[in-house]
Formats: C-alpha cells, structure tokens, sequence
C-alpha cells in the first residue's frame, strides 16, 4: 500500500511449547495420547507440524510425534507475550465434549487487565478453520468422524502495551466433562496513522439478496490509529479474469481496532463455466488510492453440487438466515395428546420412548391413565386438529416479531404430518385427515409471505420395524408382546426406499427454505443435500435454503445448541433453540403458566444469542386440537411489541468484533456503517457506563430505542458514559437499547 495509507505489520506467532500439558495428535504408531480424557486423538497425519498459515495469519502448529504434548487445556494458565501493542490475539482452539468457552484476561504493562471471550467449537462437530477426516480411537484404530479445530480472537487494546494472556479456568480433560484446548496463538500488532488489512477473503456460493450476484465475502480491518470516515470512500471490490464486480461493499465508518465482514457481489464474464477457479485480488481502495489487497483463488460462479463432503463444503447458511435472527419452532404430533412429562426434567414429546422403561414415571402414569392395553398408537385418533387455524398461527408468528418458522414434519415417532406417498403413517390417512404441512405453508406463503418456511424432519424413527432407533420394534411396553406400527408397511431399506425419499418428498413438494434434521444417525444425506441444494440454486427464481448439523454427516450450515448459550461469540454461524416451557419442546400439560418464561427472559435470550452470533429458535407446543395455549400466546405478542421498538438492533446486526458482552449486563450488536447498539438487561440509573472502547466520535447521535429525545454522553477515562433522564428509563422495557448513530464525514 501506498500514499496515505500505511503497512500493517505480519502477525507474530507465540511459541506455546512450555505450556503443552495435553498429548491430543497422534500417529498410527504413536498411541497413549487422549485429547478428550476418554482416549480419541486427533491424526497426526493429516495435521502437519509447524508453520501454518489460516487466512492469512501465521501459526506455529504443534507436532504429533509420540508422547509429545501439543496442546493447553485451559485452566487459567499465564501466557508470557512479546511485550507490545497489539490489535488483537488469535487462537487455534478446540473443545472436547461440547462447544468450551470461558473469559481470558489480557495484562497491560500499566498493570491494567482486560476481560475477553476465548472459546473453540467442540471437535466433533467437525466445523473449524484446520480440520482433519477421521480420529484414532483409544484401541489405536481409526473412527471416520471428521474432527475440527476453530480460530477464536481476543480484541486487544492497541493503545496500551500487551504482556500477557491468562486463559480461562475450566474443566481438565476428562471424560464427559467439556475442557478448552489451545494449540496456537499469534498476535496481530497495530499500525501507526491510516492502516487496514484484509483477512479471510473468499468466494462463496450465497447469492446477494440486492442484486443476485455471487458473494465474494472478506473482512476488513482498521490496523491504524485513524478512523475511516464516509469522506475516505472506501470500497472493495475483486479483480479476477473471468468475472466482474458488479456490487462493491463500501466501508462509510470504521473506528481503529474495528473489523467489519463485506460482501462483495460478481457475476462471470460470458464462456465462464460456474465453477471455474481462477487466482484472484480482493482489494480495498480508499481516498482514490490502494488501501489493501489479498490474492485468492476464487471459484467463479455456483456449479451444480455433488454427494460429496467436499463438493457441499461450498454451501453456507444463506444471508437471510443471518439476517433474521428469530425463528418459531413447532412441536406438533401424535404425542400432544398425552402431553405429559414431570414438569421441567423430561421431554414431552419423549413420552413413548419414555413409557418404554418401568423406572420412568411416564411408565407408570401411562399404566395409571390409560391402561397397560392401550398403546401409544390408540392416541392416534385423538390427534384430532381439529381447532387448527394456519392463518392464525402465522399471524401470531409474524406479531412475535419471528422471521421463520420450523415445524415438526415428523418426529421420532414416525408420524409424519404431510400427504407422504411412502406409509400410512401420517396426517391425510389418520388422525386429522389432511395436509397440516401443506395447510400452514399455502397459509404462510398468503398471509404472510414474509416469513421463511422451514421443516423439522426427525432422521431416525424409535419403533419402525425396518430400523429401529430403539434395538426393537413397536411392543406393549407391560408384557413385551408386539404391537403394530400403525399404518406402515415393513420390508423396505429404511434409508434409501425412506428416510431419503421422504425427505425428497418435502423438498420437492413444499418449497421449504431450510431442513432442520435431528439425531442423524444412517443416512443418505449426501445425495439428498446435493439434490437440495440444486433444487433451489436451479430454479428460475433461485431459493436460497439451509440445513443444520443433525443430518448425520460432517458438513452442515449452521450448529444447534439447545437450551443454552455460550459466554462469547462463535463465529461459525449458529442458533440455539429451547421451548417456552422449563424444559419440554412438545406441549405438557402438566405445566403451569408461571413455569413458563417470562417475556423479559425471552428478551434476554435473543439479545445475550444475537450479541453472539447467533439465532434464537424459541418452541411453542400446540394442544392436539390444534389450539396454542394462551399463555404461549401472550409471550409472543409481548415478545413482539418489544420488537417493534427495538428490532432494529437485533435483526440484520452482526456481532461487535471486540466483544460481545460486558459483565452480565450489557450485549452489543452493529449494524454495518448505520450504528452501534448497546443492550443493558438491567434497568439503567441515571447514568450508563460502559467500561470498553465504544466506537463514538464527536458529532455521533445517542439515543434510546423507544424515546425520542437525543441523550447527552460523554467519554471518561475510556469509559463511555450516557445521562439517561427518568422519561428514557420508563420508556424502556425488558431490555433497554442505546443506539450510537455515526455520522462518519
């Protein structure tokens, strides 16, 4: 770079050999290693030791040989760095038995800390930046389950002198215990004046929503100690033969230390097959100069995808899904017509798996209530639907303020509620006697077509004769004799002749956005993805769709906690799900109403999962009649009003690349080059302060979401403080939202 803009220095990777206490790579010669306290090792093999470079960052990667130790557990150890003042610091880092995060502390020179998110997506999962096909198993053997490493990044505060990192004190390594493992760190140093650097650049598969041309993604970051205003003209764009950029990102506001994710829109030039790749730059031009530019490959155009992991690798969860942060998730079936479970500890809609063992107390209240003659499938003609409105059911989704809606195609009890051609077993021949799929979605798609339809789609079933989840087919749970599974008829491969054309069925027949899979487990699902994705990407008018992590294979557009959050963000995108009730998805009615969250913990959820990355997909469980109780329904329309006021700093943000939250109070989210959002979940006093280098300049606009007057702010000691007059205070509710407006000049 040149003219007014400076270079930014390479990153400086951070010896860790010191502090290795954890053997977790190994070899097919090497054994006595565990990773995960339980005996499975990443391969050696496939993760080379030394100098690795992950979007454009430096590591020093460990080595696998026998007996060696190659990574840190986190358990609050002192990391020593080289004294100096740093932009932010980069980990290679993992969890084992789950998704592991914790709060790090960053020690300045002056003796001053830091608090900041350190985490790594849980191994199995097979999502990060370095990633390997397989594990070796504690008998030295190899298990063909794809492992994964991720980058997690501390912001640092580049106007103080860096000397040291104390990592988060979590779990050792052991079995069933979920522990942090770090395996690299390299730190980014700042620049002086007007500085930026690129990172992560690369051509995706998604198409931009403004004007359908492919997405070239990267993420540019101020390295300087100058902002970069609307007047600097920021722009980036890709040079690459073979296509043009036909939609710039422009970059009007970004503070020193700040990062922001661009999309960058080309279409290929004619003769250009989809699917070419060819060495590109992505480059960022400012003040009629070169500001920083990155060369890629870059695949141009979306080729047809293919059964492979790695031709489905190109999918990610489109830019909608990114945008619409609140989702409404519907468990309906054969098993609302019991709803029953002890309050707060066991799944409802569990209930038939459940009754199967006599030391559950679903065993004895079946016994008690209905009969040990009476099996699960009598409850069918009591799934009646017969309150069923789709109209209003849509409408109360849209007054929540939800963006899409999944609902359960069928769950694990095999009763699918679509006109499927391959059983019985469903809603048209039993039960209600129609469609319920196609009645919510031509009901959706009229009244409000704004939302995105999705399906829940269960990939194994308990009972079904063919292949049974549970060992065994259907039986009287009393006297073991065998029941029928009503409705079906054995003798097919439960995969291919099945589970796979059923879900055929669904994408083919319904035009939904999105397949929420769950349990995994046989699959056909790389035939079936690639068959999905090419339905939508072919069409006339393309539709963009995603699938989750529950299809039974490694690749997958998003992951899906539930009933839980994680401490910071998570870059790879995700959504946590959970049902209004304390702990049931299906409806129990054994639940009280003030057992049900309240609209403020609902409020809390999405902004704490939003601040993170993430989306909230909240569960209701209809009655079997087809009625949602109304205590559900009140928690949505609440829900919804806090919405109209505030969803401007929830829906269509991105996280704060500093930090997502601050002490239990605060969460932040961004809305590209318009504002900065600071969320309290605590009624604010008179004065708000906020510990952490807010982006606001001079001649910035603040005011709270819900009241119209400007507030008077000012900057303290790096603190950002707001006056906030009792009318603002009373204004809010639930969650109080602060908007920072820029006016970046």
């Amino acid at each position: 770079a040149g003219g007014d803009w400076g270079t930014v220095p390479a990153p400086v990777p951070v010896p860790l050999d010191a502090h290795f206490d954890n053997d977790g790579i190994d070899t097919a010669t090497a054994g006595g290693g565990s990773f995960d306290g339980s005996g499975y090792t990443f391969p050696g093999e496939e993760l080379a030791a030394g100098r690795l470079e992950v979007d454009g960052v430096p590591y020093e990667f460990p080595s696998g040989a026998a007996g060696a130790k190659n990574n840190i557990v986190a358990l609050g150890q002192r990391i020593d760095l080289p004294a100096g003042r740093y932009l932010s610091a980069l980990f290679l880092a993992a969890g084992s038995y789950g998704d592991a995060s914790g709060q790090a502390t960053v020690h300045y020179a002056d003796g001053s800390t830091q608090s900041g998110g350190l985490s790594g997506p849980d191994w199995y999962s097979g999502s990060g930046v370095v990633s390997a096909s397989f594990r070796y198993k504690p008998d030295g053997t190899k298990e063909a389950h794809r492992v994964g490493i991720g980058v997690s990044e501390i912001a640092l505060d580049a106007g103080r002198e860096a000397v040291a990192i104390t990592l988060p004190k979590l779990d050792a390594a052991e079995e069933n215990k979920t522990a942090l493992h770090v395996f690299a760190l390299s730190l980014q140093p700042a620049a002086e004046g007007r500085a930026l650097a690129l990172r992560d650049a690369r051509s995706t598969f998604s198409l931009l929503e403004s004007s359908g041309a492919q997405s070239v993604e990267a993420t540019v970051i101020n390295a300087g100690t100058v902002s970069v205003l609307a007047s600097d003209a920021l722009t980036v764009s890709v040079d690459v033969p073979g296509a043009r950029t036909v939609e710039p990102a422009r970059v009007k506001w970004l503070a020193p230390g700040e990062q922001a994710r661009v999309r960058v829109g080309i279409r290929n030039r004619g003769g250009v097959a989809p699917g070419t790749v060819q060495d590109g730059t992505v480059l960022a031009t400012g003040r009629g100069k070169r500001a920083a530019s990155t060369g890629r490959k870059l695949t141009l155009g979306v080729p047809d995808y293919q059964p492979t992991e790695v031709s489905l690798s190109g999918h990610q969860a489109p830019y909608w899904f990114h945008a619409a942060k609140f989702g409404i998730f519907i468990h309906w079936g054969v098993y609302s017509v019991p709803a029953w479970a002890p309050v707060g500890t066991q799944y409802a809609e569990w209930y038939w798996n459940q009754m199967q063992d006599p030391n559950n107390p679903t065993y004895a209240h079946h016994k008690e209530v209905y009969g040990e003659d009476f099996a699960y499938d009598d409850f069918i003609p009591r799934f009646t639907a017969e309150k069923f409105d789709p109209r209003a059911w849509v409408e109360l989704f849209r007054d929540a303020g939800a963006q899409y809606h999944v609902l359960t195609s069928k769950h694990h009890e095999g009763f699918a509620l679509w006109d499927t051609n391959l059983s019985d077993r469903n809603s048209v021949r039993m039960g209600p006697k129609k469609d319920l799929v196609k009645a919510l979605f031509d009901a959706s798609k009229k009244y409000t077509p704004e939302l995105h339809r999705a399906l829940y789609f269960s990939m194994p079933e308990w009972f079904n004769p063919d292949s049974p989840w549970m060992g065994h087919a259907p039986r009287n749970p009393y006297t073991l004799e065998p029941v029928p599974y009503t409705g079906y008829t054995a003798g097919k491969d439960y995969v291919k002749e099945f589970q796979a054309q059923q879900m055929l069925e669904l994408i083919h027949g319904y035009d939904l956005q999105m397949m929420w899979c769950d349990i995994g487990g046989e699959n056909d699902s790389l035939h079936v993805l690639a068959e999905y994705f090419n339905h939508g990407k072919n069409r006339p008018r393309p539709l963009e769709v995603a699938v989750n992590n529950r299809a039974g294979i490694g690749f997958h557009d998003f992951t899906t906690p539930e009933y839980t959050t994680y401490d910071n963000t998570v870059v790879a995108k995700w959504e946590s799900s959970r049902g209004l009730d304390p702990f049931s998805y299906g409806y129990n009615a054994q639940t009280p109403d003030d057992k049900y969250m309240t609209t403020e913990e609902v409020v809390r959820s999405l902004v704490d999962i939003v601040s993170k990355n993430g989306n909230f997909l909240l569960d209701i469980g209809p009655r079997a009649d087809g009625t949602i109780p109304e205590i559900m329904q009140t928690r949505l329309r609440e829900t919804g009003h806090w919405l109209r006021t505030n969803g401007e700093a929830v829906y269509d943000t991105t996280y704060w690349s500093r930090m997502a939250e601050l002490g239990d109070d605060l969460r932040f989210t961004v809305r590209p080059n318009e504002a900065f959002y600071i969320h309290s979940l605590a009624a604010p006093g008179s004065k708000l302060t906020v510990e952490a280098p807010v982006p606001v300049r001079p001649g910035d606009k603040v005011t709270m979401l819900g009241y119209d007057r400007p507030l008077n702010w000012t900057v303290r000691n790096g603190a950002f403080v707001v006056d906030v007059p009792a009318a603002a205070r009373k204004a809010g509710e639930h969650v109080w939202v602060f908007k920072v407006e820029w006016h970046g000049r």
